[in-house]
């Protein structure tokens, strides 16, 4: 087998066409990933100015009603992902800037695709494009005829007339072509490393080589199932139309429509209904700027009788900033019945999703690609869910600065000084670990292997029926 596969690669070496497209190919792959890396640590560092700049405003307010700093707020920026320069999945449509204030849990605005003039179908130059798309293709053209055009200049048959097996001679031809896809995957993650090795870090590490794996499964799948084309097949033409019809079927048609199903399956409610539903909830809860509100009056009542006062102005707190918190932790209450719901139909869709890698590999591979990036809906929905818990820490603090500071109920001309809102602590964005990640893709990556094992299986089996001429 080595020395098969070292003929195939001294025919190709010698090939001024395949050594021409490989070199302009390596090239353009290098030239995505610097640009992409670029682009990336531009992006951090607008992150990183952005974010010095709102906190600058932030611990420069001067003396203030800390309800009044409620409303006045802050924003925090989802940090660009030094890993999406790799693949940036869904990270340039959910949105980068989250309003953080008061009474409201904000969305998440200002995506990059929102704001560029055109959005083609496969997104901009990212390695990812390249190695999803483009290195399977070639692969594809490169393995089609590796054993038709043995059958057909009658070098197989001599082959095995000098005591080579059909197998041996397929897995021969697979593994040629496999290392080649390797050979451009390697090219990539170097260069990545290179740009990169200052800020790599043992998650990192780990992540990138996982990516790697999930690839090398992904063209190991696509190399042996066309060379087992070629040798089924006596045309050449013929094992090559099926492999690209296979891949476009791959590639183009099921994963729109597995995504399709499985948001008819589990469907998310519409913007308008689930805003409805929130308003609607939220109206049943305590109004913290209305004194009047029922809800409101009992929460007095409650308070006068466990100080022991007939008044609020009675109370050595004050009732204002009380209520104001009563009111958050309700509507906290009702932000998590409903994004949790659509965090559980989310997680649905998903799952349906993965499985769709039974029937297509590819699925597998773009799941496994952007999780194991940091660039999936699950490390976007935990960015929300912290910048949340964020929220009610931050608002939580006026409110108790508004409750316990000194001040008397009424009192909303009183202000607290400089030091207390240089206090309030900032966001600070804990990454996804990968141990939750990889429970997440296990079943992607469980696929991805039995799909390894079925074309092997395939090759094994199926040269038994292989004509030799």
């Amino acid at each position: 087998m080595l020395e098969i596969i070292k003929n195939e690669w001294r025919f190709l070496v010698r090939s001024r066409i395949f050594l021409s497209i490989s070199i302009a190919f390596i090239l353009i792959l290098l030239l995505a990933v610097f640009l992409g890396n670029y682009q990336t640590q531009k992006q951090e560092q607008t992150h990183q100015n952005a974010k010095e700049h709102v906190r600058q405003q932030w611990v420069s307010i001067d003396d203030m009603n800390p309800h009044s700093a409620a409303h006045f707020g802050t924003y925090v920026f989802k940090p660009s992902n030094l890993l999406s320069s790799l693949d940036e999945g869904v990270s340039s449509v959910t949105g980068n800037v989250l309003r953080v204030e008061g009474h409201v849990q904000n969305e998440i605005i200002h995506s990059e695709a929102s704001q560029m003039q055109a959005v083609s179908r496969f997104g901009k130059l990212k390695p990812s494009l390249l190695l999803q798309y483009m290195v399977p293709l070639l692969l594809i053209f490169l393995a089609f005829n590796t054993v038709s055009k043995e059958k057909e200049s009658g070098r197989l048959k001599l082959l095995v007339l000098q005591g080579a097996k059909p197998l041996q001679i397929i897995l021969s031809k697979t593994l040629s072509v496999w290392f080649y896809g390797l050979l451009l995957l390697t090219f990539t993650l170097v260069l990545y490393t290179i740009l990169n090795f200052q800020s790599f870090t043992y998650e990192i590490f780990t992540r990138t080589i996982l990516f790697f794996l999930s690839y090398c499964f992904y063209y190991f799948i696509i190399s042996g199932l066309t060379v087992f084309f070629s040798a089924r097949w006596q045309n050449a033409t013929l094992a090559l139309t099926s492999m690209l019809g296979v891949w476009i079927i791959w590639t183009l048609f099921l994963p729109n429509m597995l995504m399709s199903s499985a948001e008819k399956w589990h469907s998310l409610p519409s913007r308008n209904e689930f805003q409805s539903a929130m308003k609607e909830d939220r109206s049943k809860g305590m109004d913290g700027h209305n004194p009047a509100d029922k809800r409101g009056f009992a929460l007095k009542e409650k308070v006068l009788q466990e100080y022991g006062v007939d008044s609020l102005s009675q109370l050595p707190i004050n009732f204002d900033g009380m209520r104001m918190q009563a009111d958050e932790e309700y509507g906290n209450s009702v932000w998590d019945k409903h994004f949790g719901n659509n965090r559980d139909v989310l997680q649905k869709q998903k799952q349906s999703f993965q499985l769709g890698g039974i029937i297509n590999p590819f699925i597998s591979l773009k799941n496994t690609s952007m999780g194991f990036m940091a660039s999936d809906n699950l490390h976007h929905q935990e960015f929300l869910l912290q910048v949340e818990n964020y929220r009610r820490v931050f608002i939580k603090m006026l409110n108790d600065k508004q409750t316990y500071g000194g001040s008397k109920t009424g009192n909303w001309g009183w202000k607290e000084d400089n030091a207390f809102f240089k206090s309030v602590p900032d966001f600070n964005y804990k990454p996804t670990q990968i141990s939750v990640v990889l429970s997440n893709y296990m079943l992607d990556i469980g696929l991805l292997f039995l799909w390894s094992v079925l074309v092997i299986v395939l090759i094994v089996f199926g040269t038994k029926k292989i004509q030799i001429v």
